[in-house]
């Protein structure tokens, strides 16, 4: 049956690698199964329910990308959007959260129809290079503050806006301690570092009496409380335009980014082969208004599936694995509710780092692109709002190119992106 639904012999490869690789990749990213909850809580939403649904949409999209796709790709709500949805479009902007789940869900409509007839390949396309490596890392920059201010590391100032936080209180050291235990095993390439690294914060914190220990082993908690929450109409406010923007337009670039990524690692897309690249893109897609429905951010593609396919994973039956297994952690709710803030913090600040590696895409010794490119990764973390730095990106290019008789290198998307957040500023 396996050899059927996923052409186990056509991909070299058997149930036990398979199997395994899925083990493999669902160690290094079960990390979100704490953090997500810990993030999007922050907004009001029921930590509990919040589990429940980073679980079923994170098996759920995976389930989709096996069967659909039959490629080992993972799927979990996004680091970075989780950010964004619970400190930027709530917690800045002022929106409730079942708006933004509402926005959530309207990206995913426009997304997959984006998907489906081919948009999204013209986009990926058109937008620069140096502000697509520009927005990740400063995405990533955004992640590291966040992480920082809630490990208390960096506090608010008067005089000086941020600076330094006590660095005896016991939520910095354990950050610090963590953050540090994770890079050890990850550079000691120890799976699940990150995961690791936030138990054994909190087992420490728990063992000197620091922190409360709810249990291991439970029934899942209700659903209930974000099942269906999101409130479409609302989304559709002016001032949520430019965030559903946003939305999209990270998920554009991040989810195809990591499905090639992954994809090529695994050799499913050959070069002038037929490949399974355009499914692989719509069970992305499918995957983030299920996500919506059940109660969490944007569900995408994960870059640490590249640790399966690197254990041998060249199938769908690896995301069954994974999928499988995050229902399966459905049982741990006490646990994932026994993580302090400050165990997530540096997993958070980790994951950060990885994303600023991508400022070395940055076109440097050209002004109009390395202008652009660091005002939208400034913009992010200063202003507390990804949505502003692409604004000041997109808009600063399009100026800068113009104005120095650029013009004809500006593709058509960049101008469309470009015009949609004036007319933001302009009008809302």
């Amino acid at each position: 049956m396996l050899e059927k639904l996923f052409h186990l012999s056509a991909h070299r490869t058997n149930v036990r690698t398979e199997i395994t690789a899925g083990f493999t990749t669902f160690l290094t990213m079960s990390y979100i199964l704490f953090v997500n909850p810990a993030i999007l809580s922050s907004t009001g939403m029921d930590k509990g329910a919040v589990f429940v649904a980073t679980c079923l949409a994170a098996a759920l999209g995976t389930l989709i990308m096996a069967l659909v796709a039959n490629w080992p790709i993972g799927m979990a709500p996004g680091m970075g959007l989780n950010a964004f949805f619970a400190f930027g479009v709530v917690g800045a902007m002022g929106f409730t959260w079942q708006q933004g789940l509402g926005a959530v869900f309207i990206s995913g409509i426009i997304f997959l129809i984006l998907s489906v007839t081919g948009i999204r390949s013209w986009l990926i396309a058109g937008i620069p290079f140096s502000l697509r490596s520009a927005i990740v890392g400063g995405i990533g920059l955004f992640l590291a503050i966040i992480a920082l201010s809630s490990a208390g590391i960096v506090v608010a100032s008067e005089a000086t806006k941020v600076t330094l936080g006590n660095l005896h209180s016991p939520t910095v050291l354990y950050a610090v301690l963590g953050f540090l235990l994770i890079s050890a095993l990850d550079a000691l390439q120890v799976r699940g570092a990150i995961l690791i690294g936030i138990i054994s914060v909190t087992a420490l914190s728990t063992a000197l009496g620091h922190n409360e220990f709810n249990g291991l082993f439970s029934t899942p908690p209700s659903l209930a409380p974000t099942f269906m929450q999101m409130d479409i109409a609302g989304a559709l406010q002016g001032g949520l335009v430019s965030v559903i923007l946003v939305f999209v337009l990270v998920e554009v670039f991040d989810a195809t980014g990591t499905l090639i990524g992954v994809a090529k690692r695994a050799n499913l897309i050959p070069e002038g082969k037929p490949n399974n690249l355009g499914r692989a893109l719509m069970a992305d897609s499918a995957a983030i208004i299920a996500g919506a429905a059940l109660g969490t951010s944007s569900t995408t593609a994960y870059i640490e599936s590249a640790a399966g396919v690197q254990a041998g994973g060249r199938t769908g039956l690896t995301a069954l694995t994974i999928a499988l297994l995050f229902l399966a952690a459905l049982l741990i709710s006490p646990l994932a509710g026994s993580v302090p803030a400050y165990a997530t913090a540096p997993a958070l600040l980790y994951v950060a780092g990885l994303m600023m590696k991508e400022f070395i895409g940055i076109h440097w010794d050209d002004i109009t692109e390395a202008t652009p490119a660091a005002l939208a990764a400034l913009i992010m973390p200063f202003t507390y709002s990804i949505a502003n730095g692409l604004a000041f990106g997109f808009i600063s290019y399009v100026a800068l190119k113009t104005a120095t008789g650029k013009f004809n290198v500006i593709h058509p998307a960049t101008w469309l992106v470009a015009i949609l957040f004036i007319l933001k500023y302009a009008l809302f």
